[in-house]
């Protein structure tokens, strides 16, 4: 008798997602992305499989955006500096969690190629870091920044 799992079922295309979200989401726990807001992340999966970078016009149609809600790229590096980065300030807590970033990116580095970030939105920006893994569509990380 084999041991059934809850995605035995799923189809092969929706596999490569849950096998990140499995690897990834531990690693995403206490874990908030700073801003105004201190803010969760959480794993996101995408129907997006083309080979080309992903564009602006992509990111509005997955989300089914309207044309006047603010879309831009920003660099992957952009995403990580202020959350990975040592300041010679840092208590114990700051730098624990500056390690746990850097676990996180370290993990994305091994589980995605491609990786992109896009920024939605102008006050309540929600983030989306989307790579593509082995195989399938592209999956990645959600999270929201508060900019006032």
């Amino acid at each position: 008798m084999t041991n059934p799992s809850a995605d035995s079922n799923a189809p092969d295309d929706q596999k490569p997602a849950t096998d990140f979200a499995t690897q990834v989401t531990p690693l995403l726990t206490d874990l908030l992305y700073p801003s105004e807001s201190d803010e969760p992340i959480e794993v996101v999966d995408t129907y997006l499989k083309m080979a080309e970078p992903l564009t602006v016009s992509h990111i509005k149609d997955w989300l089914m955006l309207p044309p006047s809600v603010y879309v831009e790229e920003m660099p992957e590096a952009d995403f990580w500096v202020p959350v990975t980065t040592i300041e010679a300030w840092f208590g114990d807590d700051e730098k624990a969690q500056a390690h746990q970033f850097q676990q996180l990116k370290e993990t994305l580095e091994k589980l995605l190629t491609d990786r992109q970030v896009f920024r939605v939105g102008d006050t309540e920006i929600d983030v989306y870091l989307l790579g593509k893994p082995a195989e399938g569509p592209r999956v990645g990380l959600k999270t929201k920044v508060v900019e006032t």
